[in-house]
Formats: structure tokens, C-alpha cells, sequence
């Protein structure tokens, strides 16, 4: 029994109880990226530590290949244990967007990462995923999104932990989560979001997700 078992199992039921409609999100970005990336595209993932978007992607579409960056070693090696099946089309690199492969690439993925990233780190991020990708190309991207004004910022933050707690998650360790959120979270608008990718030079700027605290956008390079 490999290592990494319960963590994935742990990681994945963690991920679909706080992401509502997790695998219709994938199902969406498979459908989404099809429209422009060709039979045997090759597409680019950020965050791709857990692997489930990976693993989704590679069961829909099975002659795309893939290339995948994430900081964390451990959450890297989790994402080996679950795209094993998928594993000879799938490439995977430790580190930021730098670690990535210069491409081009036919498509870009970043699901349920930016909101761990600084709002000054963003743009560079972003300029360096478009500089991979063919021009026109498509760029899925979700996470957490919602007004930052008072007192909806607040309420948001709320309901977000509420959703994701487990049955029998204590107020304390509810209370931990929120502060936690606030003071670790880089949340921005989905106006701000939507500025972000134009100064980066992407276009034609569309919000396809909305489910409760998580949105999601197609973009173009």
C-alpha cells in the first residue's frame, strides 16, 4: 500500500466537500479547452500538486498530453499516485510557473491556486503562463472570488467555512479556519480578477463558474 493512501483520499474528499460541483468544474474546463486545443494538444497545469484536475483532464481527452508544476514535493508525489493510469503522458515539474517548460502550448490550466498567491505576484504569474501558450490560446482558471468590501468580505469568508466544515468540525477549530482565511488568503474581487488577466494581455475575458465562494474564467492568450 503506497504511502500516500489515506492522504489521497483524505485530499480528495476534502476537495469536493469545499469546492462545490469539483468534478463538473473538470468536466467544464475539459469542455472548455477542447474547443481550441487540438487532438494531440499539450497542455499546461499550475497547481498541479493532488492531480485531480490532471487525472480528469487525462481520462477525457486521452491523446492530450500534459505538463504540470507545483511547489510542494509532497503534494507532486500525491499527484503521481493519482494520474498513475495516465502517467506516460503526463510530466511533472517541482517549483513555481518558472519550473515550467517554455512550451508553446496548445492550453493552460490553474484550479484552486490563486487565491494562495500575493496580488503582487499575480501579474508576473500570469504574463508567464500566456508567454507558454500559443497565441489564441485558451487559459482556465478558478478559485476563491468574491467582494472584498465590508461587510460582504466577512460574510463570504462566513459561509465559506461553513460550507467546507466537516459535520463535526468544533466552533474553535471553525473560528481558527476564518482567522486563518483572513489573514493567509490573497481574495480579490472577480473585478479585480477580470483586471488582472487583462494587464497580463490576455482577452476575451469570461466567467463560465459560479458556485457559492469559487468562480471560474476562460481566457485567452
Amino acid at each position: 500500500m503506497s504511502k500516500f493512501d489515506g492522504r489521497q483520499v483524505n485530499y480528495i474528499e476534502g476537495a469536493r466537500r469545499n469546492v462545490p460541483g469539483l468534478d463538473s468544474l473538470h468536466r467544464m474546463t475539459a469542455m472548455l479547452l477542447a474547443e481550441d486545443v487540438p487532438t494531440n494538444g499539450r497542455v499546461l497545469v499550475v497547481g498541479a500538486g493532488g492531480g485531480l484536475e490532471l487525472k480528469a483532464l487525462a481520462e477525457q481527452h486521452p491523446e492530450w498530453s500534459f505538463d504540470g508544476v507545483d511547489p510542494s514535493s509532497d503534494m507532486l508525489e500525491l499527484a503521481r499516485e493519482t494520474t498513475a493510469r495516465t502517467a506516460d503522458r503526463i510530466n511533472l515539474h517541482l517549483g513555481d510557473i518558472s519550473a515550467a517548460p517554455a512550451g508553446p502550448f496548445d492550453g493552460a490550466v490553474c484550479l484552486l491556486v490563486f487565491h494562495h498567491i500575493s496580488p503582487k505576484s499575480r501579474v508576473s504569474t500570469l504574463h508567464s503562463i500566456r508567454a507558454r501558450l500559443q497565441p489564441g490560446s485558451p487559459f482556465i482558471l478558478s478559485h476563491v472570488s468574491f467582494s472584498q468590501n465590508e461587510p460582504e468580505r466577512s460574510l463570504w469568508i462566513d459561509r465559506h467555512i461553513k460550507f467546507g466544515a466537516m459535520v463535526d468540525m468544533s466552533q474553535e477549530r471553525q473560528e481558527a479556519a476564518r482567522a486563518a482565511m483572513k489573514e493567509n488568503l490573497a481574495i480579490l474581487s472577480p473585478e479585480e480578477e477580470k483586471r488582472y488577466l487583462q494587464q497580463a494581455g490576455f482577452t476575451r475575458i469570461t466567467q463560465f463558474y459560479h458556485a457559492f465562494s469559487f468562480r471560474g474564467w476562460i481566457a485567452y492568450a
